[in-house]
């Protein structure tokens, strides 16, 4: 008996992944920041409100607004080099091939076996095309991104990361919460940075540390010139 390995990886190629993990720490960093930044300037109850409110609206549309922009272009961009690519394969179709036969014996396959190896992939024009983008130009044809997925995601991300400072400052309407807002986005920090490195592997502890300094760091700096400047 002999059992079945089957690997488990994540679709990550079409941009979702770093623009989610990218919107909702950026939201988190940067509302914690702001807030704390107006607050240290001795801004009133709403004003501080007001800001967080702010922050988040813009910050979310401007996250989504980049993300979409620049997925877009670089998928236009894969696109155009597969097309140039696919024209090719279909004007030249020899050269292609012997393109192929180099491609293989550098990656040290006999030079019989990639010659009958080019000549199947010529068969397919499909298959040839997935086999050149991808070895010639690092691009997979079925999966150059998309940007309203990757634009949804770091809105919607960016949006859940910097109403968690904000919650503090919306359920009352006096005093300055500030302690419980840096709290929570404290803890916030954790368990994202914590999350970012069990997914990489790169370690739990250490990670959410990182990101926890950073946080604190950032926050800092903006409260203290808000203190001065105010």
């Amino acid at each position: 008996m002999v059992d079945t390995h089957v690997e488990q990886h994540r679709q990550l190629a079409d941009g979702w992944a770093r623009a989610s993990i990218f919107g909702m720490a950026d939201g988190l960093v940067t509302n914690v920041s702001l807030m704390l930044g107006i607050a240290g300037a001795h801004t009133d109850h709403a004003g501080v409100r007001l800001a967080g409110i702010a922050g988040l609206v813009a910050g979310g549309f401007s996250m989504a607004s980049g993300e979409y922009l620049s997925v877009r272009a670089q998928k236009e961009l894969f696109e155009r080099e597969i097309e140039i690519e696919r024209r090719s394969l279909a004007e030249s179709p020899a050269e292609e091939r012997l393109e192929l036969v180099d491609l293989f014996e550098s990656r040290g396959v006999d030079p019989e076996l990639a010659g009958k190896l080019a000549d199947e992939l010529m068969k397919d024009p499909e298959l040839a095309l997935i086999t050149h983008t991808r070895e010639e130009l690092g691009i997979d044809p079925s999966s150059v991104g998309s940007p309203m997925r990757a634009a949804t995601g770091s809105l919607v991300a960016f949006s859940f990361g910097a109403m968690i400072p904000l919650i503090p400052w919306l359920v009352t309407s006096k005093g300055s919460p500030i302690e419980i807002s840096v709290g929570l986005g404290a803890a916030s920090a954790v368990l994202l940075g914590g999350g970012i490195g069990r997914m990489t592997g790169r370690g739990v502890i250490r990670s959410a540390l990182r990101f926890l300094t950073i946080s604190a760091l950032a926050a800092g700096v903006t409260y203290a010139i808000g203190h001065f400047v105010g």
